[in-house]
């Protein structure tokens, strides 16, 4: 785990992930979001974290796992370096903002 509480993880990883568990999951049944990412097993990367970001959500702070909180911070990683490299131009139908939604981050929500 990174050099943060559990704490800090857990609000980090909230304010990482802008997009309600329902939303996500109905965004990982979208062909856009599994026409992005590495697909060496069928499933990108990206897409089976959508999933586990989506359990995470809908479990109570007391009750995640050590893997679950690691892969809160697997997440915190992720979307901190992808936000970092945005393309120039409209990022509405982009490769870039695809694989974010992936994580649960929708670059587009932010103001």
């Amino acid at each position: 785990m990174a050099d943060r509480t559990r704490d800090e993880t857990y609000d980090e990883f909230y304010d990482c992930v802008n997009m309600q568990p329902k939303e996500l999951e109905e965004w990982l049944g979208t062909e856009k979001s599994k026409s992005v990412g590495d697909s060496d097993s069928g499933e990108s990367t990206g897409h089976k974290s959508g999933r586990r970001i989506v359990s995470i959500k809908r479990t109570n702070k007391d009750d995640l796992n050590d893997d679950q909180w690691d892969h809160m911070d697997k997440v915190i990683g992720y979307v901190h370096r992808h936000t970092a490299q945005r393309p120039d131009g409209d990022i509405a139908s982009s490769d870039w903002r695809y694989s974010l939604m992936n994580w649960g981050h929708d670059p587009c929500k932010e103001d």
